[in-house]
């Protein structure tokens, strides 16, 4: 872009999602004088947060016949006049197909380029350009396995146990373990008839299994002329069935000197792909010290925010820049990481109950205040949580100077929030931070620290 050149941005924008995730992005189109436009199902149109807004019906309440409709989706952006569509996360976030019907009706798709995320989206391609690229990989197949000899195969040279692995997989779906040859046959099975129920695509790939390891990732934002920064790492490690539930940064396990090289590597591999706009690699750290690649999630993360807090940068405005054809608006040398933030995911779900969804009105809704806290949500008094949908109610956000200062004013924020008719996992969290094996750093993927149902 030459310097003669007027910037351009958008006038109008399609978010081509819902609930939290919905709201955080029109925040950045309003600060930027941007008008939003919503797409809502029919279960969602009459929400409180939605009033005064433009909203487009795009069908029932089922996310097959609304939010996950590819040409109802683009059909609705244009009718709404808008310029450009967001997907956010989830439902078409990372779908090729959708970025590339968008292009092909002049509607610029807020993500990287459909050929890029093509190549990330699948795992074993996404592994092979990251090994070229110099990051360090899980040991593994090369590629997809040809059927259950070929996995044996592979799993008696990788070492046991392995984990078979879906081509097209994410959320923990199409993943099992096989701990011996004897095993190994039925887990490929299982993998596959689990990954062509999901994703329509059964091909698997084999990973050695790193038992005991955390969940660390990198956010990175580039732009379409080859500029790339890091915004440091998260660590992600408490799970539950491979779905987060906090965050947190910096990772307060991670060697400085591996983190260092880690990020200028991520950096550097996301430039040598092309990549354009925010993305997000993601690794496991080994018993060893040893940083491994896993994937890379080609859109905005959930989790996006614990990185705004301490670098005071906002990605989803970089995003917007970044994809109306504007240069990145910072360098490594901008980016200035601050203090400890962690954040938390406030589901409407019974831990104490095998964390069955809760859905339902919410009588009375308060969100939690107060210095260094942040909260992302489209909750309100009154709002009807529908049972059709991810859970998520809120993210609540802290940041503080010091681990110890952020994890206390979650947990004196997770006891402001107010949430009365439906069941949340707020209690949990506060349970998690308390925890001794949380505050010493006691615990790896395999277990929620200072959590249990029985």
């Amino acid at each position: 872009m030459s310097s003669s050149e007027a910037p351009r941005l958008f006038h109008r924008l399609f978010i081509a999602n819902r609930g939290e995730v919905a709201v955080r992005i029109a925040k950045a189109c309003d600060a930027m004088g941007i008008t939003p436009v919503f797409a809502a199902s029919e279960a969602d149109r009459d929400a409180e947060h939605l009033r005064d807004r433009e909203v487009v019906c795009v069908g029932p309440a089922r996310s097959a016949q609304s939010y996950l409709d590819l040409p109802k989706m683009v059909q609705a952006a244009r009718q709404a006049r808008c310029t450009a569509v967001h997907p956010g996360w989830g439902f078409l976030a990372e779908n090729p197909q959708f970025a590339a019907l968008c292009e092909a009706h002049g509607l610029t798709f807020i993500g990287p380029p459909a050929h890029v995320m093509h190549l990330m989206g699948k795992k074993t391609p996404a592994k092979k350009a990251m090994g070229a690229a110099g990051l360090t990989l899980i040991p593994g197949s090369d590629g997809i396995l040809d059927d259950a000899d070929d996995a044996r195969r592979v799993a008696d040279q990788t070492g046991y146990p392995v984990l078979l692995k879906a081509e097209s997989g994410g959320g923990g779906r199409g993943m099992r373990i096989a701990r011996s040859s004897d095993e190994v046959a039925s887990a490929y099975a299982d993998a596959q008839a689990e990954a062509r129920a999901a994703f329509g695509d059964p091909r698997v790939y084999m990973e050695k299994l790193i038992e005991g390891g955390r969940h660390i990732e990198i956010q990175v934002m580039a732009d379409r002329y080859g500029n790339v920064v890091h915004l440091g790492e998260r660590d992600c490690t408490v799970q539950r069935n491979h779905q987060k539930l906090i965050e947190e940064s910096p990772s307060p396990v991670l060697d400085d000197a591996v983190r260092q090289s880690s990020l200028a590597a991520a950096a550097q591999a996301t430039a040598a792909i092309g990549y354009v706009g925010a993305g997000t690699m993601e690794f496991l750290l080994d018993q060893d010290g040893v940083l491994r690649f896993m994937e890379m999630n080609t859109r905005l993360q959930v989790e996006h925010c614990v990185s705004e807090v301490r670098s005071g940068k906002d990605l989803v405005e970089q995003q917007i820049l970044v994809a109306a054809g504007h240069q990145l608006g910072w360098r490594q040398d901008d980016i200035e990481l601050t203090g400890h933030a962690i954040e938390c995911r406030i589901n409407a779900e019974n831990p104490d109950d095998g964390f069955r969804p809760s859905p339902g009105e919410i009588e009375k809704w308060v969100s939690p205040t107060g210095e260094g806290v942040r909260v992302d949500t489209h909750v309100r008094s009154g709002y009807v949580v529908p049972p059709h949908y991810d859970s998520l109610l809120c993210k609540v956000i802290t940041h503080g100077a010091t681990r110890d200062e952020a994890c206390d004013r979650m947990i004196a924020a997770l006891g402001d929030l107010v949430c009365e008719g439906v069941h949340t996992t707020a209690g949990m969290h506060r349970q998690i931070l308390a925890s001794e094996d949380f505050r010493s750093n006691n615990y790896d993927t395999r277990a929620i620290p200072g959590f249990s149902q029985e």
